[in-house]
């Protein structure tokens, strides 16, 4: 029986998958290659270039007119400024990718009888001439994972290609793909003897065009699933297909994720005689957050990188960013982590990111928050909001000031604590959503528990700013109203200089918003 897969690349024999070839437009591949084109293809990981890539060799092989050969060189990155070392791990998989499949086993007898005996920064070009000499066929070679060379390898890399370009078609490859996650004009270049940063076209220039592979769109997602549908006879509801899509607006390893955990890891879903409900779509969207699932945490992990946080931490706190460079910007969409949207402004890929970002970010907090007894909790288990805003004072004033350097992002660190001390609160029981987006000048929270739906939103008073107060509670009515809710908090973090101590100044009192909404409003 087939099913889901997150681990790539996709078989068709055991994995539910759409035809490859159709997610890109192969007449225009098609096209670059007859031109004898390089070109780029690149898209966030795991959203099924390898995939794609394997399909067009076997096209363009089943197709007799060319010869194609698929080669992953991610191993040569270990090798960083050795090109001795890296030249040697590049020709020694594209010998072993030949005889593997295309069954040409001459590649790999000629760098095992001499062709090791090139110098590094000859090495390939040579190999490939030999290659593309060999056959009257013109010859296609898709690299796959180019990105994640740097250094002096990927320098004597992208050079013997260019150098090679010329001699095609008979004498070299007739078309080159470069594959990886970043457009070429990012491929950074680190030397380690300069600070200096060299991108990758200056070593490339002979680049046609960059194609990117796109998410699924919404009818792919419904037929992705159908699959299973098709296979088991186990329904998806309309309610859970609108709920993969509007968590994921496409994303694929999201999207297999995702059914994967309802339809083969739930007990529930387990059933093929129960129907795939939103419920479990919501629930199975949780677990995959919750477990810090290898793709979700390696996406938490590039928030580290300077450029990284350069964007985001401002997007979170719905301020405007300085002045960043396109590249940083393109970087982060190349990346997956971020869009555009239809008026050309960067937001959150979609809703399971939104969540994911913060929630990573609030970890070290949340890691290092104290033991706090759930006096929040009616003897029924059900959620005090009272109960839950005496808490939250009672321990702001105790340990707010002091989690605040665990945050990693200072700019919003008490945005951070605060939903490390409310993730506490949900437990399982409940979730948390978080909403923002660059300029909003807000960060909006939704807690929900069992019965109980609290809005909450959060701003910070800084230096030369008037009072947010009355900003914010306009802003929370249009958010509650969202929600459906006659009543919530504002949050309002105030980080002038020279303010007094925490416990000083915090307070709470209760406000009315402009459409009669009863507010609680924290000032901490």
């Amino acid at each position: 029986m087939r099913f889901f897969t997150t681990e790539g690349p996709v078989r068709a024999e055991d994995h539910y998958c759409l035809p490859p070839l159709q997610r890109w437009d192969l007449a225009e591949v098609q096209t670059l290659i007859d031109q004898e084109k390089y070109f780029l293809l690149h898209a966030p990981r795991q959203t099924g270039k390898t995939t794609c890539l394997l399909a067009l060799m076997a096209h363009l092989n089943r197709e007799g007119r060319y010869r194609a050969l698929y080669v992953n060189i991610e191993g040569a990155q270990s090798a960083r400024e050795q090109v001795e070392v890296g030249m040697a791990t590049i020709c020694s998989a594209i010998g072993r990718s030949a005889r593997l499949y295309i069954q040409d086993g001459r590649l790999d007898d000629w760098y095992r009888n001499g062709g090791a005996d090139w110098p590094a920064g000859d090495r390939l070009m040579r190999l490939l001439e030999f290659w593309a000499a060999s056959d009257p066929r013109p010859a296609v070679l898709l690299l796959d994972e180019v990105d994640a060379l740097i250094g002096d390898t990927l320098i004597s890399l992208l050079r013997q290609l260019r150098a090679g370009y010329p001699q095609r078609p008979r004498h070299f490859p007739q078309t080159l793909v470069l594959c990886g996650v970043r457009d070429l004009r990012d491929y950074r270049i680190h030397a380690s003897a300069e600070a200096a940063v060299i991108t990758g076209g200056s070593a490339f220039n002979i680049k046609a065009k960059s194609l990117r592979l796109g998410d699924f769109s919404a009818t792919e997602v419904t037929a992705l699933l159908g699959e299973h549908t098709a296979e088991t006879g186990q329904l998806f509801t309309p309610g859970a297909l609108a709920s993969v899509w509007d968590l994921t607006l496409g994303q694929p390893w999201l999207v297999n994720a995702l059914a994967y955990e309802t339809c083969f890891e739930m007990p529930e879903g387990r059933d093929r005689t129960r129907p795939i409900g939103a419920d479990l779509i919501d629930r199975a969207k949780e677990n995959l957050i919750l477990r810090r699932v290898t793709h979700l945490d390696q996406l938490a992990d590039k928030l580290r990188e300077p450029r990284v946080r350069r964007v985001i931490e401002p997007m979170l706190a719905g301020t405007l960013p300085g002045v960043v460079p396109e590249d940083d910007r393109q970087y982060l969409v190349d990346l997956g982590l971020l869009r555009r949207d239809g008026s050309g402004g960067l937001v959150i890929a979609n809703p399971i990111y939104r969540e994911v970002l913060p929630r990573a970010l609030a970890s070290g907090p949340q890691d290092s928050l104290p033991q706090i007894a759930p006096s929040w909790l009616t003897p029924a288990g059900e959620l005090d909001a009272d109960a839950l805003l005496t808490a939250f004072l009672a321990f702001w004033r105790q340990h707010g000031e002091p989690l605040l350097g665990s945050a990693p992002y200072h700019e919003i660190a008490p945005h951070l604590v605060l939903m490390a001390f409310l993730q506490r609160v949900v437990n399982g029981e409940g979730t948390l959503e978080c909403e923002y987006a660059i300029g909003r000048g807000r960060m909006d929270l939704c807690l929900r528990y069992r019965a109980v739906t609290l809005g909450i939103e959060l701003k910070v008073w800084r230096d030369g700013a008037p009072d947010p107060l009355t900003e914010g509670l306009a802003q929370l009515d249009g958010y509650l109203a969202g929600l459906g809710l006659d009543g919530g908090w504002l949050v309002i973090f105030d980080r002038r200089a020279g303010q007094a101590p925490v416990g000083e100044r915090l307070a709470s009192r209760e406000e009315t918003s402009p459409r009669g909404r009863r507010i609680r409003v924290v000032r901490a």
